[in-house]
């Protein structure tokens, strides 16, 4: 126990240090390419594309935690701005009375996911949570927030902060390149449209399928659908259709200038070379934390090697690590 005590003193936090927080995806969707190398790693690609950034200049941002997207918005629209500069992040508390310290990493990261937490919440995403799609927004695109929403995201990951981990498998599966579509009803937050999309996969023969057809004629014929059918087996593709209109097709303008902001920092080159290694990035996943994931989200400060004080310290890292297992095997036994 006295060694467990211990690992404080050992260990010093090294999160804003990190490329990207491991996330376990269902990257058996995301089909490696011809042009993918086995043998690179998400860190090397952010390493690759973070390389024309000058540390020797900065783009600063003024950010109040009350209002992120606003400083977020306006650090962005900067004239004097560019994502090949370091950014330089300060905090104002509530009195406006600027935080004292400069950024290290941590103010930049903790902005950086910020803004990320925020924007899954922009009128420019619909969805499910952690399934969100882009939609067509007349104020948003006034104001070209798609181009700068795929800015921010590109600018997020190449800086060393987290990916945005909120869009749907079908949308990044099109920003990459990639032919697979795989959406189902859950994802319409649309009541009608999702019970009309329900009734049509419900049918039973050809002659209910050609009726409820019939029924949500408009609904089929906005989005292209409406045909003639001869089998009830039809109803899948046409729920298909529907669904590649509904999240894809009619969202096309905001989706192609979104990407263009994804193209900073040729991010989305890499995204769409590296698909099963950046998706990650982009996607949500629901995981359990491990006890391998949590040790190395610390970095040990040691003393020398072969002095007294170092052959203390690696005890109690190797009791720390046996304390994380511990722990993660009492979560799976209450699991």
């Amino acid at each position: 126990m006295s060694c467990y005590s211990k690992y404080t003193d050992l260990y010093s936090p090294n999160v804003e240090q990190e490329d990207e927080e491991p996330v376990a995806v269902n990257v058996k969707n995301f089909q490696h390419t011809a042009m993918e190398e086995t043998d690179i790693a998400l860190p090397d690609i952010v390493a690759n594309l973070s390389l024309p950034i000058d540390h020797k200049k900065v783009s600063r941002f003024n950010i109040s935690r009350d209002n992120v997207w606003d400083g977020a918005v306006r650090g962005f629209k900067r004239t004097t701005y560019s994502e090949t500069c370091d950014m330089l992040v300060k905090f104002t508390d509530d009195t406006g009375v600027l935080e004292e310290g400069i950024d290290t990493g941590g103010p930049r990261r903790e902005f950086l996911t910020l803004l990320m937490k925020h924007l899954k919440d922009r009128p420019i995403f619909d969805g499910p949570e952690g399934h969100r799609f882009l939609v067509y927004n007349a104020k948003a695109v006034r104001e070209d927030e798609y181009y700068l929403a795929g800015k921010m995201i590109a600018v997020s990951v190449v800086h060393g902060g987290p990916g945005p981990h909120f869009l749907s498998e079908d949308l990044v599966h099109y920003l990459a390149g990639q032919p697979s579509f795989k959406a189902t009803n859950n994802v319409i937050t649309d009541e009608e449209i999702g019970k009309a999309l329900q009734e049509i996969e419900n049918a039973a023969s050809l002659d209910a399928l050609q009726e409820c057809m019939m029924r949500h004629s408009t609904m089929l014929q906005t989005a292209g659908c409406l045909r003639h059918v001869a089998t009830v087996e039809e109803k899948k593709e046409i729920v298909s259709d529907y669904l590649q209109w509904y999240i894809i097709d009619r969202n096309s303008s905001v989706i192609d200038r979104f990407r263009d902001g994804l193209s900073t920092l040729e991010f989305l080159t890499a995204l769409q070379q590296h698909p099963t290694l950046l998706a990650p990035v982009m996607c949500h996943s629901e995981r359990r934390l491990t006890a391998f994931e949590l040790e190395r989200l610390f970095k040990p400060d040691l003393s020398p090697s072969g002095s007294n004080r170092r052959l203390k310290e690696s005890q109690t890292m190797a009791y720390w690590a046996d304390y994380l297992l511990d722990c993660e095997g009492l979560l799976v036994c209450f699991l």
